[in-house]
This record gives structure tokens, C-alpha cells and sequence, in this order.
């Protein structure tokens, strides 16, 4: 397994790592490790939608969402 060494952390980031590894009764390389993996899993949907076609619905998303508050209205009543 690699290893990766992050240097110049501000001193309040790494108060608030050390607490939130505290916390969560785990470690700091833990915590850590779970924001990158989070950061490159949100990076990877972000690529996903930016390189995503345009799908032509046929009418508005705000007529598709009326209707769809509409309905759920009624199914409540």
C-alpha cells in the first residue's frame, strides 16, 4: 500500500481532524483517508455530469415537478 505525507496543515484543521478522529474513536490517518476518499468520489460524479449528453425531456422539469406535487397532494388527502 502507498504511502502519502500531507505537510503545512493549519493548526486549526488539524485540531478539528484530531476531534472528529476522537469522536469517531478511530484514527487520524482513518479520517483523513475518508475525506479523500469522499473528495475523489464527489470529483468523479462532478467529471460524470459535466461530460453528461443533455437529454431533450420534451417539456419543462418544472411542469414535470408540478404534476408530480400535484399527485402526491392528492395521494395524501
Amino acid at each position: 500500500m502507498a504511502n502519502l505525507q500531507v505537510k503545512n496543515i493549519p493548526e486549526s484543521l488539524h485540531r478539528q481532524l484530531r476531534r472528529c478522529a476522537k469522536r469517531r474513536k478511530s484514527t487520524l490517518s482513518e479520517v483523513v483517508l475518508e475525506a479523500v476518499k469522499r473528495e475523489v468520489a464527489r470529483s468523479t460524479f462532478q467529471d460524470q455530469l459535466t461530460n453528461r449528453q443533455s437529454v431533450v425531456l420534451g417539456v419543462s422539469a418544472a411542469s414535470l415537478l408540478e404534476e408530480e406535487r400535484r399527485q402526491r397532494s392528492q395521494e395524501t388527502r
